[in-house]
């Protein structure tokens, strides 16, 4: 068997350019979201692709979900290749939306320019270089000729950027991802290609307002300024609950070390009267000021606890400081996760890197969340990782890129992973 996979290993290596320009092919449709612009195309691109290689190809509308639209629909695409004898599933999920390109590009977010070694451009390395590299491994293995029992899926999905409601959250929350149908996942975020991901810190994000009283600016005597009392919050902030974040360590795995604690960041802050149509602020003292808190927490953490440490700051705001008032609104929670290091899933990938490496893998944790959160959560599937090429600091980055390597080698892993996990059995 492991000369007959090393053939397979080797097939994949011949199609290193077909496998470049799928990467640069997916790349050069601009699924931005928001809004979410072209879904369907890029869903439709992968669909094509899949049917003309057997796979029953299904479309999916996020219906309903956040930001689904006639203009912007949440179109997922989902394929599926049954062997010859029933048995397992093995999942791989890939989303199709990527960031805003923002600024300071040296090329083409949108061209996938190759240089160097490396796809340039936005998303391919969050995440579409992994996608590709998923779908030329299965159609790889498919072709191999080699036994395969159950099944193979490839899933491209929407908007993970922006929580995965219309996605994965609503592929699993009308049985997608049950585990009666589906046994095991890898999604191939950009995690470096030596190491496999188990899972993610939780976030709580929540917009805190203060409120103010509303008065002419050349006498603020007069009003109760917001921005003030927001001042003040984030001052206690800063210099009470940062320190007591920091000192927070956690066992999980994460990566960067220094996301192995708590942590807050300030997304936003919006205060005052909005400008004047000649771009001059408007001369008030300000009634509200709102901040938008991004805040990341450990395994070891509550939601309530994380929760009730802000509400304890607010609540002694309230007590000590003349005028204060706020409302606090959550906007976005999810619970901390973990698959197990010894389940089958994390096994046969990690075996598969030390094969194709030749190297021992590093089992880690995102600092950030991705869409194991639904898969567990709602699914109810456990058996779920993130494995896939690309570097992770350069995810939203200007410049994001792939190495083509990577690529490859990527590939090779998620082949060799896939057969064994098809192999454990009823």
């Amino acid at each position: 068997m492991s000369e007959a996979l090393a053939r397979v290993a080797e097939d994949i290596a011949s199609r290193r350019e077909e496998l470049v320009e799928l990467t640069r092919e997916l790349v050069r449709i601009p699924t931005t979201n928001p809004p979410g612009d072209c879904y369907r195309e890029c869903a439709e691109t992968i669909g094509r692709r899949l049917a003309a290689r057997g796979f029953a190809i299904e479309y999916v509308r996020g219906v309903g979900a956040p930001g689904d639209s006639d203009r912007y629909p949440r179109i997922n695409v989902i394929a599926r290749h049954e062997g010859a004898t029933r048995g397992r599933c093995v999942h791989f999920n890939g989303h199709i939306d990527v960031v805003e390109a923002g600024r300071g590009w040296s090329v083409d977010p949108f061209a996938a320019v190759v240089r160097d070694g490396r796809i340039y451009g936005r998303g391919t390395c969050d995440m579409k270089g992994g996608l590709a590299a998923a779908i030329v491994a299965t159609e790889a293995l498919i072709d191999s000729g080699l036994p395969l029992p159950g099944a193979i899926e490839i899933s491209g999905t929407v908007d993970e950027e922006s929580g995965g409601y219309g996605g994965v959250a609503y592929l699993a929350e009308r049985g997608w991802f049950s585990p009666e149908r589906v046994q095991h996942v890898i999604i191939p975020e950009p995690l470096n290609v030596d190491r496999v991901c188990i899972g993610h810190r939780g976030v709580w994000w929540a917009e805190i307002e203060t409120l103010g009283r509303i008065a002419h600016g050349s006498m603020p005597f007069l009003g109760d300024s917001a921005i003030r009392h927001m001042g003040a919050l984030l001052e206690r902030v800063e210099h009470e609950l940062l320190p007591r974040l920091a000192a927070r360590q956690t066992m999980m795995p994460v990566v960067p070390e220094a996301a192995r604690q708590s942590t807050l960041n300030i997304n936003s802050v919006h205060g005052g009267q909005p400008e004047g149509h000649d771009g001059l602020p408007s001369p008030c003292v300000a009634d509200s000021c709102r901040v938008v808190l991004d805040r990341r927490f450990l395994v070891e953490e509550t939601l309530g606890e994380v929760k009730g440490e802000v509400r304890e700051l607010l609540e002694r705001l309230v007590a000590e400081r003349p005028g204060f008032g706020y409302k606090l609104r959550d906007l976005f929670e999810v619970l901390p996760t973990m698959a197990d290091p010894a389940g089958p899933v994390v096994q046969a990938t990690t075996a598969a890197i030390r094969a194709v490496l030749g190297r021992e893998p590093q089992i880690v944790c995102s600092p950030g969340t991705y869409d194991q959160k639904h898969i567990d959560r709602i699914g109810r599937l456990k058996d779920c990782i993130a494995y896939g090429p690309g570097i992770l600091d350069l995810a939203h980055q200007p410049d994001e890129y792939v190495g083509i390597d990577d690529l490859v080698a990527s590939a090779q892993v998620m082949a060799r992973a896939a057969h064994a996990l098809l192999h454990l059995g009823p």
